[in-house]
């Protein structure tokens, strides 16, 4: 990754849904913009929202904040036209300045109707970006790749790629897959729990919506999971190799792993009790900042 894109960056973002303006009242968008300006003056790199984001959220977000890039983690391309998109990221980088990143991806089977050779709809998506007037060029965009195809595709065509639910195993080869410049950007989810037994509860709540998706499912199947690692929720070794459980430091040691592994940037994911992730958990992102410190 070139050091210019490190700088968009940063080191450590927060990845969460909750960033989302376009699904709450008036009362929500004003908490979701007091949030991101102390997320920002905390010092994390990138705001990543999660949600099946549209370029009008992001606006929000760039809005509310003066330095973090803020990105869509991940905008479905199924829900919105390549033209459209192109027109409205016109629109934002007005007021983003370089600090807004258009994370792309063909989301799943199960969750979209018209779902078919995602690989090839990612292709053309791309081709239709570039060609559009103005066009959203490589060099602000990433792709949530996960399997070889999409890696490739991610290293070629965008500034890299971020993947999501992945273990650091997956963060070595995907280096590899993508080289040495291009940016590599994984999410990681983070409990807040001494107490592992709990901490596992809240993982495997977390988790069962994503055992129901196959490139997840087939992702980790290739990584030297069994299908018995997915029964009740998750097996010990798979919730371990997928989240950061414990305290800020052992999340920091997490995430340190990744970066070990070839990240750029790890995205952090704060999931609370029962698996929920649809709030704004301040004092976590605070407890976190402390722990990381310089290293944000």
């Amino acid at each position: 990754m070139t050091s210019e894109t490190h700088e968009v960056f940063g080191r450590v973002g927060i990845w969460s849904g909750a960033l989302h303006p376009s699904k709450v009242d008036a009362a929500g968008k004003a908490a979701i913009a007091e949030a991101v300006a102390e997320l920002e003056a905390l010092g994390y790199g990138t705001l990543w929202i999660g949600g099946s984001p549209s370029p009008d959220d992001a606006a929000a977000i760039v809005g509310a904040t003066r330095t973090a890039a803020v990105a869509t983690g991940i905008l479905s391309i199924w829900d919105h036209t390549a033209e459209e998109v192109a027109a409205r990221v016109a629109a934002l980088e007005a007021s983003a300045r370089g600090r807004f990143v258009l994370g792309l991806g063909v989301s799943h089977g199960p969750m979209v109707p018209q779902y078919a050779k995602p690989y090839s709809a990612m292709v053309a998506y791309l081709d239709a970006l570039d060609t559009a007037e103005p066009s959203v060029g490589p060099g602000h965009r990433v792709l949530a790749a996960l399997g070889p195809k999409m890696l490739e595709l991610a290293a070629g065509r965008a500034l890299g790629a971020h993947p999501y639910l992945v273990t650091t195993a997956h963060t070595a080869e995907a280096r590899e897959a993508l080289g040495p410049g291009a940016l590599l950007a994984p999410e990681l989810s983070v409990v807040l729990d001494t107490d592992l037994d709990r901490a596992h509860a809240t993982a495997r709540a977390m988790l069962a919506m994503y055992l129901k998706l196959p490139n997840y499912t087939d992702n980790l199947l290739r990584l030297g999971f069994a299908e018995s690692d997915f029964d009740g929720g998750g097996s010990v070794r798979l919730l371990d190799a997928l989240f950061a459980l414990g305290d800020a430091d052992r999340v920091k040691a997490r995430a340190r792993e990744y970066f070990d592994a070839g990240a750029d940037h790890v995205a952090l994911q704060v999931v609370a009790a029962g698996g929920k992730r649809d709030g704004l958990p301040l004092a976590e992102w605070r407890e976190l900042a402390d722990a990381f410190g310089d290293e944000l």
